[in-house]
């Protein structure tokens, strides 16, 4: 064998452990999930039958189910481009800062590195009712009426939603003020003394150079807001997408469905529904978004 060959051997040798252990944790039971959604299979029962798509045409009839779905696109459709948004906002005004921008960057990148869990719990304590809740006694000292923020069916699932933004915020800032401080400063620099305002710096130059990062940061957001639960789980009313389900999010009703109802046939057809979506609509930006942003 050529010294080539010989490293080319070494490298899938390495290779191959890792690769092994990611398809038996990962694809092995995604393969198991898909057996078990074409059977009646639950924790209670001692046996279990083929039923074929039974299990996806009784999800897909479930009102509930499809609340559920209604509720993680409102998650997603108004959370991710929220956070691009107001992230990319923030790094801008962060790369002006001269001094402690380190400090800065801890203070937004906080909340992100806080367990969820308790990010949940102090903003569901915070939203609590007078004379608890923080919020509302702000709003009292502004002379303002309290809001039932977690209680109402209408205003549930924007409370919850404006706690995962604030959490990401950190994250996705942390990336694009990386991605600014790439931007050669000779590009920039040129431009100005070409007579550039600092809004044309920024569509023309800026922008595109953080193409890739929002890219990136795009896609990965929509996968994560389809897939929010945590947060649901501990600010809902009793754990359950609460009030009227106006919360319930689907991987919250695909838990319900395998771990308290145990119908785990039923949540491996939710979850199979989910993954599609998912799978699809990142398919969707990659192909969008590439297109889009051109770089």
């Amino acid at each position: 064998m050529t010294l080539a060959t010989k490293r080319a051997m070494t490298a899938y040798a390495f290779l191959a452990l890792p690769l092994a252990f990611f398809l038996a944790v990962r694809f092995g039971p995604m393969l198991y999930m898909m057996g078990r959604s074409l059977t009646s299979w639950g924790l209670l029962r001692k046996t279990s039958s083929f039923v074929g798509l039974g299990n996806f045409r009784e999800i897909l009839a479930d009102p509930v189910f499809l609340q559920s779905l209604s509720n993680t696109a409102k998650y997603a459709v108004f959370g991710a481009p929220a956070v691009i948004a107001l992230s990319l906002g923030i790094a801008l005004l962060l790369d002006l800062v001269p001094r402690g921008k380190g400090a800065y960057r801890l203070i937004y990148v906080l909340p992100y590195i806080t367990p969820i869990v308790a990010v949940s719990w102090v903003w569901r304590w915070m939203f609590q009712s007078p004379p608890l809740g923080v919020v509302n006694a702000g709003l009292a000292a502004l002379g303002l009426p309290a809001q039932e923020f977690l209680n109402s069916p209408r205003q549930a699932l924007p409370s919850i939603l404006a706690v995962n933004v604030w959490v990401e915020l950190g994250y996705c800032t942390t990336v694009f003020l990386a991605g600014i401080q790439t931007i050669p400063s000779e590009v920039v620099e040129a431009a100005r003394i070409d007579g550039a305002s600092a809004r044309q710096v920024l569509r023309k130059i800026v922008l595109p150079l953080l193409a890739p990062v929002t890219f990136f940061l795009a896609v990965m957001e929509g996968i994560q807001f389809l897939r929010i639960f945590t947060q649901v789980y501990n600010m809902s009313m009793q754990a359950t997408g609460g009030p009227l389900n106006s919360t319930k999010s689907a991987a919250l009703f695909i838990y319900q469905k395998a771990f308290v109802n145990f119908e785990m046939g039923l949540a491996s057809a939710a979850s199979l529904v989910l993954f599609a979506i998912i799978m699809a609509v990142t398919l969707v930006q990659i192909r969008v978004l590439d297109k889009k942003l051109n770089y």
